[in-house]
């Protein structure tokens, strides 16, 4: 299981949990290598069938009111996997139409918590049967290691909506003792229609923390996958089926941002959208909310999150959960620890060493046994990645290792490191969600505070010391809606995650997430 210093490790069968539900299938040997568990596969080759490529829509697989498809790449290998339905407006509003049916008329409203909960664990279920196939599915789409797909992304989705089916019939108000002759109470009612937009780094996972929370309330959902991974997200559709969700309660509809994602933030009969993606695409949603009906919104957005190590700390622990917090998913994680502060006394070993490991990690065919990393997720994002690595050249960060194109097709590129940043590189300001790490130097605790809190951003941070003054003094100053002492990336669906500052509003997972679900509603009766 993950070493507690650090919350995934490449090398063992792990998820980036702390500790592994029960729930989730253990193989024989309780700690086998990634290699005896990629051996299992009856195939290292995807050998998936892509069904659903259509919109989803009050139970029904539909086309696109236009007419119109759009392609979906593997990232692999630059080539189209399929066609799949792209939606616009009038795919929005139909869409809308059913949910809103569903939610004020439907079998839906009608259905008690431990009903709905029950249809949530059936969900559960199925994604239990069919996880290998999702992991294939994702990482044929995504570009992400299938090794990692099964033994993170899956268990923690599958995790998501067990948790929040077991909180489907407690969702419960209070009594309130005002002044007079009167009974006065809460309740929480379900917030209604939601619009929820998903990004493509973890398209499995961030399905479930939107749909987890809304369906345990009661809400209905008209659901936008990003337009580079829509696969599993309408696989996913068909169990939604399958489990025996009513018309209209879930709706899927692949297409573009500006278009489909863009009609659902105007949509005047959408209760509430939440969203999954970049501060600037979370600045449009918040304007677009508000010129619109006033619709709630929660948004969990960049970051530039800074992870801190001390003198110290483990230093083997350090580096390595150093690593995998920033080239975990190719880099391609909002959370990514890619401000790395090192103490000046252990700077050039932290330097040296993490350069030794970024050189020996394995970047190829997500489908290789030896694969720690695979490609970036489309050629957009390649090219982004690419222009600000020659911007930490131009501004004289040290470019120590990586930095350039892995193979002749698809999208790898080598993993990186710069020393010597300055707070001021565009590098060490801006999110670059790729597999470029850079280092800077520093002096003290309370420098290094100062500078880790000068960022728009506040979405998460690490900190590695043996001194727990330290790591209670960086968790207590660190504006970040998350903190990690001596370990990174360490999820669990009970555990809320969120941002400070531009990194978003509300949270996701545990009970805060639920919450953003739900309306209070005060009830007061003259005795």
């Amino acid at each position: 299981m993950p070493d507690p210093a650090c919350g995934y490790t490449m090398g063992k069968f792990s998820t980036v949990m702390a500790r592994p539900p029960a729930y989730i299938p253990q193989p024989p040997d309780a700690n086998p290598t990634k290699e005896a568990f990629m051996a299992t596969a009856a195939t290292l080759k995807p050998g998936v069938e892509v069904r659903a490529k259509k919109l989803l829509i009050n139970n029904e697989w539909v086309d696109s009111v236009s007419g119109k498809t759009f392609p979906t790449i593997n990232p692999t290998t630059g080539e189209e996997i399929c066609q799949v339905a792209e939606a616009d407006a009038a795919d929005v509003d139909k869409a809308v139409r059913a949910a809103r049916a569903a939610f004020e008329t439907g079998a839906w409203r009608k259905m008690s918590g431990s009903q709905r909960g029950r249809m949530m664990y059936k969900l559960a279920d199925l994604l239990e049967k069919h996880a290998d196939e999702l992991a294939r599915l994702e990482a044929l789409d995504n570009g992400k290691p299938y090794f990692i797909a099964s033994v993170a992304d899956l268990p923690l989705t599958i995790a998501c909506y067990r948790y929040y089916a077991g909180w489907a019939d407690k969702t419960q108000g209070k009594t309130i003792p005002v002044n007079g002759p009167y009974f006065s109470y809460t309740k929480h009612e379900p917030v209604g229609v939601c619009g929820q937009i998903i990004p493509w780094n973890f398209p499995l996972l961030m399905q479930s923390w939107k749909l987890g929370p809304a369906l345990a309330a009661g809400c209905t959902v008209v659901l936008k996958p990003a337009e580079q991974t829509p696969l599993t997200a309408l696989r996913v559709g068909e169990l939604i089926l399958e489990a025996g969700f009513p018309p209209g309660v879930v709706n899927i509809l692949p297409g573009y941002g500006p278009t489909a994602g863009g009609a659902i933030t105007r949509h005047m009969d959408v209760d509430k959208v939440a969203f999954t993606g970049s501060t600037e695409v979370g600045h449009l949603i918040m304007k677009a909310a508000a010129e619109s009906n006033l619709k709630r919104v929660t948004l969990e957005l960049g970051g530039k999150s800074p992870n801190i190590i001390f003198a110290d700390a483990d230093m083997d622990k350090a580096i390595e959960g150093s690593h995998q917090a920033l080239f975990f998913n190719q880099g391609q994680a909002c959370c990514a620890g890619s401000r790395l502060f090192v103490e000046e006394k252990c700077y050039d070993e932290v330097v040296e060493k993490s350069v030794a490991r970024a050189k020996k990690r394995t970047v190829g065919d997500p489908f290789e046994k030896s694969t720690e990393q695979g490609p970036q997720v489309d050629n957009d994002q390649f090219k982004k990645i690419m222009g600000y690595i020659e911007s930490g050249k131009q501004e004289k960060a040290k470019l120590m290792t990586g930095g350039n194109r892995v193979g002749d097709k698809g999208y790898f590129i080598e993993p990186t490191v710069f020393s010597d940043v300055q707070d001021n590189m565009k590098i060490a300001q801006e999110e670059i969600f790729g597999p470029v790490m850079t280092i800077l130097k520093f002096k003290d605790l309370n420098e290094v505070i100062e500078r880790g809190n000068k960022s728009i951003y506040g979405l998460a941070a690490g900190v590695w010391t043996k001194d727990i003054t330290k790591a209670h003094a960086i968790a207590n100053s660190l504006r970040a809606g998350t903190v990690w002492v001596n370990c990174f990336d360490v999820f669990d669906a009970g555990a809320p995650f969120g941002g400070f500052k531009q990194s978003g509003i509300g949270r996701e997972l545990g009970e805060y997430g639920l919450a953003n679900y739900t309306e209070v509603k005060t009830v007061t009766i003259q005795l």
